[in-house]
């Protein structure tokens, strides 16, 4: 689901960024330089958290939905008017709009694997679309550096990542991000002695075919989505298409190589990793 979401944003990126399309909603951003871009973002950052943990302390927990249900409408109405603009749907952004609406109601305040999964896939790109026009690389540089360093801090620190995801999930019923299933290390050894088994025997046993495996369940904030696919559309405006493909496939490796390593019940900031993995696709883009 991340590196399809990954995909989707480039897609959606591409087209907003690079071909031109104009952004619905009034969402076209300004003709401004990077230093102001980058400022504000951080301000912005900043100011969102702080409400977020306010509002949490409150316990006001309708005007966090109604705040969620809102980003949502407006991030999946962005996504949703590039898809349907390829159909020749007149009254594009409109239509969209409205799809959104439902699909961010049943969201916000009804609960469904398939409906999160699915608006997961158009919310992250359509916040991209915002971003990627008020950023250069240096900017994104700083911007990673940045988050990376906060997510360390609210992870392992303060531990408002972990309270903020439990209050979404017990107070809210809802999650903004992914929930990867993965085997631990334990599990892995089990599964790699049975292939070994099979090897020399050449099947399995009932028994051993029928043996049960715990799978761990990593929750992946939404920040974690959204900042690779940022990372990618502003390489892409910068370098071409080939060279922002490296940042997803970096950023996946990375991912997966944080939750092959990572021990159950410990709790691991995704961004740094996630960004190391990002720096590394943006070096092999630039050397293409």
């Amino acid at each position: 689901m991340f590196l399809l979401a990954q995909l989707i944003g480039l897609f959606v990126t591409y087209n907003y960024s690079v071909v031109g399309k104009v952004l619905p909603y009034g969402m076209e951003p300004p003709a401004i330089d990077a230093a102001p871009g980058l400022t504000s973002i951080v301000i912005s950052f900043a100011i969102a958290i702080a409400v977020i943990f306010l509002l949490m302390k409150i316990k006001a927990a309708f005007i966090l939905r109604t705040w969620f249900f809102l980003v949502v409408a407006l991030a999946v109405g962005i996504t949703l008017t590039l898809l349907l603009s390829f159909f020749g749907i007149p009254n594009t952004s409109f239509i969209a709009f409205i799809i959104a609406l439902v699909l961010a109601y049943f969201k916000t305040f009804r609960r469904g694997m398939i409906i999160h999964n699915l608006t997961e896939l158009l919310i992250y790109p359509g916040i991209a679309a915002v971003f990627v026009p008020i950023l250069n690389l240096w900017t994104l540089i700083v911007l990673l550096i940045l988050i990376s360093v906060y997510d360390m801090y609210a992870v392992w620190h303060s531990g408002f990542m972990q309270k903020m995801a439990n209050y979404q999930i017990k107070e809210l019923k809802f999650f903004a991000g992914f929930f990867v299933p993965y085997f631990g290390k334990k599990e892995r050894d089990k599964i790699k002695k049975l292939k070994q088994i099979k090897k020399v025997k050449g099947k399995l046993t009932k028994k051993e075919m029928n043996k049960k495996f715990k799978v761990n369940l990593a929750i992946l904030g939404g920040g974690d989505v959204v900042f690779p696919i940022i990372a990618s559309g502003v390489v892409m405006v910068a370098w071409g298409l080939l060279s922002a493909l490296m940042v997803p496939i970096g950023a996946t490796i990375a991912l997966g190589l944080l939750l092959y390593y990572s021990e159950k019940g410990k709790f691991y900031p995704a961004m740094p990793f996630i960004s190391a993995g990002i720096f590394l696709g943006m070096i092999v883009g630039w050397l293409l």
